[in-house]
């Protein structure tokens, strides 16, 4: 149920009008709602949700793209920022910040493993949901093979007392990519010994679960609470 009821809710995020700062302020209501449910702190929420900044700053240009009342001049650039570009790209960043939150809170207070169950339970195709779930997984592996390879130079590495260790800017770009090339060599070997064991245990591309518990009355009804909350205010910015 957590599943649908957070695609279902950012949707409705998604549909929020520009410049409803009272529709925003509203959905940013249930996320501090949730967030104190789940016993996180704000700085955790803060800190997963900074992810967003890169994608918001794509909208940056409507400022000066959108046709408007002008507002401000960009300094040495002779462009004029419109109101509605500035109303724009705020209630972009609105919404995409709330849509991650929902995300980190989901996330967050599920399992990796119980989110793709949901997503298979819901029709995704099984290749994908495999595919999502070996990278997520192997993202570890990897991670350990990096450190591996950083702990094995440095103990090759040595530094004489007042002398510079290491070579130029050139050299260190060139072990680097040694590192780089080491380690896509290293993981697609462990990739190949690690499908030939699942081969030999059985492992037929679909994911397979100890059990698959029921729906309760009472998750059924959290989820169709928060996400009527989300529409009923969705639509009650529009008929106002």
């Amino acid at each position: 149920m957590k599943v649908p009821a957070g695609l279902l809710t950012i949707l409705a995020i998604s549909l929020t009008p520009e410049g409803a700062w009272g529709v925003l302020a509203l959905l940013a209501l249930a996320v501090v709602a949730l967030t104190a449910a789940a016993r996180f702190d704000a700085g955790f929420m803060l800190r997963r949700s900074i992810l967003a900044l890169p994608f918001v700053a794509a909208a940056v240009p409507l400022v000066v793209t959108r046709p408007g009342e002008t507002l401000f001049a960009v300094p040495f650039l002779g462009w004029d920022a419109s109101r509605e570009g500035v109303v724009a790209v705020l209630t972009i960043c609105g919404k995409s910040w709330l849509s991650v939150l929902f995300a980190v809170l989901l996330t967050a207070t599920t399992p990796v493993a119980e989110i793709l169950r949901a997503l298979r339970a819901l029709g995704m195709p099984r290749l994908l949901v495999a595919t999502v779930f070996f990278a997520y997984r192997y993202f570890f592996v990897i991670g350990e093979e990096a450190i591996r390879l950083m702990r094995a130079r440095e103990s090759r590495s040595a530094a004489l007392p007042g002398r510079h260790a290491g070579g130029t800017a050139w050299w260190r770009a060139a072990v680097l990519g040694h590192m780089i090339g080491s380690l896509f060599s290293r993981s697609l070997d462990r990739s190949e010994r690690v499908y030939a064991a699942m081969q030999a245990r059985g492992f037929t591309g679909d994911l397979r679960f100890l059990d698959t518990p029921a729906v309760r009355g009472v998750d059924a009804v959290a989820g169709a609470l928060l996400v009527g909350y989300a529409f009923a205010i969705e639509i009650g910015a529009r008929l106002v």
